[in-house]
Order: structure tokens, then sequence, then C-alpha cells
């Protein structure tokens, strides 16, 4: 290990202090936290940690053991104290007697509630078994990348006995579950000094007697995988070598910006799907290289890399040489049904006369030389989480293919794991989708207070939002609020000025490639402006409409582009005003903008109808609060038009209505909602009011 760089190994981040003055379960979750920081160590949402701890039972008052260990679902790098479940330790070898052999295992879950310390309402993982019956107070179970290497390798025994000698055993594939359990104590018992045990094609585990220990093993077994490895590879090509190279940054954002939406036309017919796009280095050294196509088709290992990925991915079979981007649409049709007949066959080889029925058969990593990797599912985050889970395979496959010979899943224990009945009793619990959940919004105009709102509305409802605003700060204020409340990965914040062709198609390629393509779009960029007819100049009136007339245009134009190629339902919601039916004085020239936005959003939606691309408006009236227009000259000249004092305007408004009510962002951003959702799936061409009643505005 001394030749390898200090970089290359993992840090022993243990804080001794800190941890003194911990009690066991808080030092079970420092140690949790300190192993998922980091993605050699185990991928998102993979592995679990142990501590048995004694404790008082409320019970009998009695000091009795604790099983304390991840509970079902969560992540080991992010999880708080709440995450672990909590059970009985005598009542867990009381379920020995109860086992009634492997081919009745799962049944073994059913009764882990009844083993419930202290009513802890976090539900057990099929993995507890694994921890209880090692007889050691502390288990780490993780999937480091070094040591799957070795566990998906054909040589899998041999190459662990030789990196670990003695100290760390080994153990056939078994799926997880109560037997895997029953094997890893026969281990312990039948080799109580040694630290570990590699499982085929699976992962690792490791014990100690202290919590210090356990996570000092941990890191000092994975340093060893990653030495020896580093050592064995060095100076040996990876993957047979380089067959293509890549296109440049560019080049390769273009591409895959041009085939997620139209990806997303094939594959979201039950199921609205959002992309993530990644062209890292170990990626682009993969899908280039001579060994891409017999490597993806074995599939991954790790079962928790399987369950993400589904049994093998789909190869874009692009020449980067001769980049034909028609010819690879064209052929897009013909790809994924020969993928789905290729899907359908695995599950009609392997499934059960229990199975479950077979699910979405369409990809979820797509493989592109010279470009990178797509990957595709239910949200942003599963999305990303899968493609980290294939750079994991990819890690894997670098490491076993070079020093032996990488063993995939087997087939059929794939399918068992994919269609396990376990899993599909989880599948059926989640909660119910949200009605944006899948859908992809593009807000302009994000950073004022209109923009904010409704980028905030559409969060909650389950979509992904890209926020753009000509305001850089105020953008990056808008969108650090905004990841603050719901998450990184469903925001983001692209700079736009709408009156520039380029930027806007900037824009719009850059929201296909952070989420796969646009699905609903909200105008909503202004300014306003008034002044006497007499005395408004070309530049103010030429300065209106080429924001809120050739602004709006040029913006919806080339999102039509894009919701066409995805074959969808897709919506657009114009934020224009009341003054677009109604005149003001000395406003001429937003007002006639305004009129022009109406209008052209009417033409839009008989353009879109055939395509399923809805298009209505609605008229804000008087929103003073948080709106960036009102911070300007606008309110002074209002207020001047009025004849009154700046502050006197929100007041007056609210009079001026029929219902007596100031109107707030927050309003606008409801009736954009309304009309974005399928609640208003068979309105276009309408126009929602919000201006709390002002009847020359009445639409006609």
């Amino acid at each position: 290990m001394a030749s390898v760089s200090s970089d290359v190994l993992l840090p022993n981040k243990w804080d001794a202090a800190r941890a003194a003055k911990l009690s066991e379960p808080e030092r079970l979750l420092y140690r949790s936290n300190l192993l998922g920081s980091d993605l050699r160590i185990t991928n998102f949402g993979g592995g679990n940690t142990s501590a048995k701890v004694f404790q008082k039972d409320p019970l009998t008052g009695a000091e009795i053991e604790v099983l304390w260990v991840k509970g079902s679902g969560g992540d080991v790098g992010s999880m708080k104290l709440d995450g672990f479940s909590t059970l009985y330790m005598e009542k867990l070898r009381a379920l020995k007697d109860l086992y009634r052999g492997p081919e009745h295992e799962d049944e073994m879950v059913g009764y882990l509630p009844h083993c419930t310390f202290n009513l802890n309402p976090r539900a057990a993982s099929i993995d507890t078994p694994l921890h209880a019956y090692i007889n050691k107070p502390h288990v780490d179970h993780m999937h480091p990348d070094a040591v799957i290497a070795i566990a998906a390798s054909k040589d899998s025994k041999a190459i662990t006995q030789e990196v670990f000698g003695s100290d760390i055993g080994w153990l056939p594939w078994k799926r997880p579950g109560y037997e895997l359990g029953l094997m890893l104590e026969k281990f312990f018992t039948d080799n109580p000094d040694t630290k570990g045990v590699v499982l085929e094609s699976h992962g690792l585990f490791t014990w100690g007697d202290s919590a210090e220990e356990c996570y000092t093993t941990t890191i000092k077994i994975i340093n060893k995988a990653i030495a020896w490895f580093a050592a064995k590879t060095d100076g040996v090509t990876a993957f047979g070598g380089e067959k293509h190279h890549s296109l440049d940054a560019l080049q390769r954002r273009a591409i895959a910006s041009t085939l997620m939406p139209r990806i997303r036309s094939f594959i979201d017919r039950d199921e609205r799907k959002i992309g993530h796009f990644n062209d890292d280095p170990v990626v682009l050294e993969f899908v280039n290289s001579q060994k891409l196509e017999d490597l993806a088709a074995l599939g991954t290992s790790c079962p928790d890399h399987f369950l993400r990925t589904k049994i093998r991915p789909i190869i874009i079979d692009l020449d980067p040489a001769r980049p034909d981007v028609d010819g690879i649409i064209a052929g897009l049709s013909d790809a994924f049904a020969a993928y789905r007949e290729d899907y359908k066959g695995y599950y009609d080889r392997c499934k059960r006369p229990n199975s479950p029925a077979m699910r979405d058969p369409n990809p979820v990593i797509y493989l592109i030389p010279g470009v990178g990797m797509l990957s595709f599912a239910k949200d942003k985050a599963t999305a990303r989480i899968a493609g980290e889970f294939y750079v994991n395979a990819i890690n894997v496959m670098r490491g076993a293919d070079t020093v032996s010979t990488y063993m995939g899943l087997d087939e059929q224990e794939a399918f068992d794991i994919e269609y396990w009945l376990l899993e599909e009793a989880k599948l059926q619990r989640m909660p119910k989708p949200k009605s944006l959940a899948g859908q992809i919004a593009v807000v302009t105009g994000g950073a004022g207070g209109i923009g904010r709102a409704t980028c905030a509305r559409l969060l909650r409802e389950g979509a992904c939002v890209v926020a753009c605003d000509i305001d850089a700060d105020g953008l990056e204020t808008a969108v650090s609020d905004l990841q603050s409340a719901f998450g990184k990965d469903v925001v983001r914040g692209l700079p736009v000025n709408v009156t520039d062709e380029q930027s806007v198609i900037k824009l719009m390629h850059d929201s296909c490639v952070e989420f796969g393509g646009i699905d609903i779009l909200v105008s909503n960029a202004g300014i306003s402006s008034a002044a006497p007819i007499d005395e408004t100049s070309l530049a103010v009136w030429q300065r209106n409409m080429d924001i809120l007339s050739t602004g709006y245009f040029l913006v919806s134009r080339e999102a039509f582009k894009i919701m066409k190629l995805q074959d969808r339902a897709a919506s657009m919601v114009f934020v224009a005003s009341k003054n677009g039916l109604v005149a003001s004085p000395g406003a001429s020239a937003y007002c006639t903008a305004k009129a022009s936005e109406i209008h052209l959003a009417r033409c839009l939606a008989l353009e879109g109808a055939p395509y399923g691309i809805r298009v209505n408006v609605v008229n804000p009236d008087a929103v003073l609060r948080g709106s960036k227009i009102w911070t300007g000259e606008w309110r002074e000249q209002r207020a001047k038009a009025y004849d009154m004092e700046p502050d006197q305007l929100e007041e007056h408004y609210r009079k001026r209505s029929m219902l007596k009510l100031n109107v707030l962002p927050e309003d606008i951003a409801e009736a954009i909602y309304f009309l974005a959702s399928d609640m208003a799936a068979k309105s276009t061409g309408n126009i929602l009011n919000v201006d709390a009643g002002h009847a020359p505005s009445f639409t006609r």
C-alpha cells in the first residue's frame, strides 16, 4: 500500500474525541454517516450498519440486548437516529425456532415487527438477520467498488484469499435474507478470528468489538483492495482499450439534449420519466472501449446495482467519428422494440408461478459511444442515482475484467431479486405520485415574485423546475432558496435573455440536458413602463415589444419544438395582464405588448392542439408584493397616473377590486398550477383573470 498515492486511498475520518462524547447509538450513527460520505465505500442507499446495545427494557426495567440496525430505506450517509430499527436480540434469536428452511425464508420478514423494541416505527429491513446473528457487537455491510470487483470476478474466492489472507473470508452468492443470515452466523462461529467476509457478487461484511474498531477495519479492508488493484492494473489498458474517441463537451451536450426528449417519447407512456446525463471520464472510458458491448450485455453484479439499473443497459450505436444523429433518431423505434422484446424474453424465461406481472420493459441506462450515459427514471433523484450505480458497476467491471473475468449476476437470480414478492410489496406501499411527478417545467422570470412563487408551487406538486432569468444575482438567490426548500435535484437555475434567439435556444437545450425535456412552459418574463403616448420613445416601445411580445414568441417557439418531439401532453401558460384586455392611460407600449402576448397564446393553442399542447393565459392585476416590476419606476409612474403617493397604490388597487382583496404572487402561482395540471386537461386557448374582480377586464 505504500506505493499507492494517498489520494487514492480512503482517509480514516474517525474523530476519537468527538466519538467519546456520544452514546452508543449516536456512535453508530456517526460511523454510518462517515461510511456513507464516500461513494467508494458504498453507493447511495446501499449497505447497512448495526450495533448491539444494552438498554433498559421499558416494560421490565431490566438491561437487555437491543440490535440497532439501519432500517428499510434511507441512506447511511444522510440518515438520522430515527433511520435505525431497534429489535430485541432475545426475540431475534428465538426466530430460529420458527424457520422452516430456505423455501420459506421470506415469511421470516413478517416476524420482524414482533421483535420491535420500544415501539420503534422504523420498519426492519430484509438485511436484519445478516447483522443479528454475527456474534460481534458492531457490524458494517458495505458495497465498495474495489471489493465488489473481487466479488464479481470468476476467481473471486482465490482473489479474496490472495488480497486479504486469513483476515477476510468468502461466501458464495446467496440472495439477502434469513438463510444468508444463518450462513454468516456459521461462518463467524467457524472462523471467530476473522475480521469480515466477502459475499460473492454482492459486497463486504466487517465487524468489531467497538464502533471505532469496526469503522477502522472497514476502511483498512477497502484500502487493501484499492491498493491491490492499483498494483495489478498499473500500466494495464482497461476494457480492451479505446475503440472510439470522445466528442468535445459541447458536442456531447448537444447530442444528449437532442436525444433525451425523443427517448422520452418512447419510454413514458405509462409513467412519465426524468432524465440525467453523465459524461464523466469514467463513463467515457467505458462507452468508448472495445469491450463495451460484451461487458454491458452481462449486466451488473451487486443486487443494489441491478435493482437500480435493470437487467442490462441499451447501447445507442453512435459512431463518434461520423456522428449521424438523424440516423440514430430514425433507428430509435427499432432499437427500443428490440430491447423490449429482449426484456420480455428475460421475463418469460425466468418468471415463477407467483411472479408479479411484467413491469416497465424500457431501459434505465443508455450508453452512447463518444457522448456518455443517460439514465431515466420516475424522478430526478432516482435517475441520477441509477447513473451513479452504473458508474459503480463500471468500476467493478474495470477491476474484475482486468485481473480476472467479470461475472454478472445470474439471470435467474437477477429476476428473483427484481420480481421478489417482498420488493413488489414495497412498491405497492409507495405513496401515490404527486400531480406533476415526472414533469419538467421551465419558468421564465423565475427570479421575480410571481416566478419564484410559481416555481415553489410546481415543485410542491412534484415537478422538476428550471428557473431562468436575466437577473443573475436574483436568480442565484431564488434558486438557492428553492433548493434549500425542495432539494438540489429538482431545481436548476439557468440564465436567459428572452430577446436573444441564441440565448433562448441554449436555455431549452440546457433544460433538456438537465432533466430530459420540457412539459410545462411558464412564460413570465416581464417589464413595465408608463408614459403618455406623446412622451413614449421608440426605444421604450421597442423594449416592451422585444420582451413581452418577441420574447414570448421566441421562448414558446423553442419549447414548442421540444414538446412536439416528446409526443406527449404538454402545457404552456402565459402570464399576461388585465392590461392585455383593457387599456390603461399612459401605458400604451405595455398594454399593446400584453395584448400581443394574449393573441400569440391563442395562435399557439390552435397549432398545439393536434399535438396535445395546451396554451392558456393568466391575467394578473396589481401584484405589488414581491414583484420586480413594481420596484422601479413603474410604481412611481402608476402612482402619478392616479395622482397619489406610491405607498398608497396597494390599498388603491384593493379598494378598486370588486372583492376588495389584494392579489399576491401565490395567487397567480395557484392559477398557473391549475392551468398547467391535468385539472385543466380539457382547457386550451383560455384566459383566467386573477385580479380580485375588475369588471372592465371580463373576457369577451
